[in-house]
């Protein structure tokens, strides 16, 4: 397994280990050591899972496979099903915003903090390639056309957290708190009677980076944040951000630095975030749209 460690501090215990590019942390409100040792590799087997299978940087999974078709349908598994009905769910939503087909356009776009902004050629050209609506998918069936891919980052470390959370869950009746990156679900109360403490995070403008500038008391719930703090490009006084327009290939402007949302599960989080970003200018109006809902929006 990959590196795994844990420490046992002030009456509580705390696992840590590195997927799907984010730092993870599994903090547990006992200090039972052994007890801990097995849950935390519990929950690293399954985050490992997770990426291993749905991570585009592979050339040895299931994601390979679908975007390697070249055509031909595949069968794919339940998982991967509900991930993909989910995809479409969002894809609906947003009026096509959330769109999995769009990853292609990293072919064109390096997020990566320098001044580097691609020419509109090599944007277009890639646009034949996006599309969710040029996707047959009829569950558990899945046609892409030749040369299309399907990206599921922007749903998958969001899934990771529920699906470790409640794995972890039914190990343990203490309070925990699952965070990958700053994506979290947390169980409480903790034994003394008190609530987790999470820092919202800020991004700073021209920097690469996020500061906490707020904590919150969170004893049940989800947090999730979407923003441009560490992928974006700067050009020109032009900060552009990683959240992409799949219609014309370029960055939505207008909006948000970042949005940050609290709901029931991580994946509810992350999709109102996420959906945020993309409303633009309107992001305000789509979360009054959304009803009672706590969000913190950075412009």
């Amino acid at each position: 397994m990959n590196d795994v460690s844990l420490e046992r501090t002030n009456d509580r215990c705390t696992g840590r280990f590195t997927a799907m590019a984010s730092p993870c942390e599994i903090l547990l409100d006992h200090d039972d050591f052994p007890a801990a040792a097995a849950q935390v590799e519990a929950a690293a087997r399954e985050a490992f899972r997770i990426e291993e299978k749905f991570s585009r940087y592979r050339q040895d999974n299931l994601l390979y496979r679908i975007n390697t078709a070249n055509g031909a349908t595949l069968t794919v598994d339940e998982e991967t099903a509900r991930l993909l009905d989910f995809a479409a769910q969002l894809h609906a939503l947003s009026d096509g915003g959330f769109d999995i087909t769009s990853g292609v356009l990293r072919r064109a776009w390096r997020f990566d903090g320098s001044d580097r902004v691609p020419d509109v050629a090599s944007v277009q050209a890639l646009l034949p390639l996006v599309g969710w609506h040029k996707v047959r998918w009829e569950n558990p069936q899945l046609t892409l056309p030749a040369g299309m891919e399907i990206d599921l980052g922007g749903i998958g470390k969001e899934y990771a957290v529920d699906r470790v959370f409640n794995l972890v869950s039914g190990m343990t009746d203490a309070a925990l708190l699952v965070n990958f990156g700053g994506d979290l679900r947390a169980r409480g109360p903790r034994r003394d009677g008190s609530a987790w403490q999470v820092g919202l995070e800020s991004p700073q403008h021209g920097e690469g980076d996020a500061r906490p500038v707020e904590t919150l008391p969170l004893v049940n719930g989800a947090l999730a944040t979407s923003g441009d703090a560490r992928r974006f490009l700067l050009k020109d006084g032009i900060r552009y951000s990683h959240i992409l327009d799949p219609a014309s290939g370029w960055p939505v402007q207008g909006g948000p630095r970042s949005a940050t949302v609290l709901a029931a599960d991580c994946v509810q989080a992350g999709m109102l975030a996420t959906l945020t970003l993309l409303a633009g200018p309107e992001a305000d109006d789509f979360l009054r749209a959304q009803g009672d809902i706590r969000a913190w929006l950075v412009w």
